[in-house]
């Protein structure tokens, strides 16, 4: 079976914060993890507001962007999802980049994990399995 991570869920896995615990066991589990792969352009851009905050050593924003693919069972690219993610936003009135993480729960049939409230209201709206870290 497999899960799709959204960036609320994997910036978790390089910055210590609320839900970090949770997010990791995702790893250990037996799920692949999937994702549209402009979720590392999501965890580099998170990665650098917090080390712009003091928040993270630039250094780990370094390796975390660089190592984010390879938590990854596989990441799909933005063109196989695109046409149904503007479908989706439309429809449910949230912006486009998170709705490739629906788009890709509808394509897999699989379950999104999200930390984002607005995500998992979006998804819910679009009938796609959701789950709250």
């Amino acid at each position: 079976m497999s899960l799709i991570v959204d960036a609320s869920v994997a910036v978790k896995w390089f910055s210590e914060e609320l839900g970090s615990t949770e997010a990791e066991a995702l790893l250990a589990s037996d799920e692949d993890l999937l994702a549209p792969d402009l979720i590392l352009a999501e965890i580099g851009n998170a990665l650098w507001k917090k080390a712009r905050r003091s928040l993270l050593d630039p250094r780990q924003a370094v390796e975390g962007t660089t190592n984010a693919p390879g938590y990854f069972d596989r990441l799909l690219p933005p063109e196989e999802l695109a046409t149904r993610a503007i479908e989706i936003a439309l429809a449910v009135r949230h912006p486009i980049y998170d709705c490739f993480y629906i788009a890709l729960a509808q394509h897999e049939n699989a379950t999104l994990v999200t930390a984002d409230e607005r995500q998992l209201a979006a998804a819910r709206t679009a009938k796609v399995k959701v789950r709250r870290l």
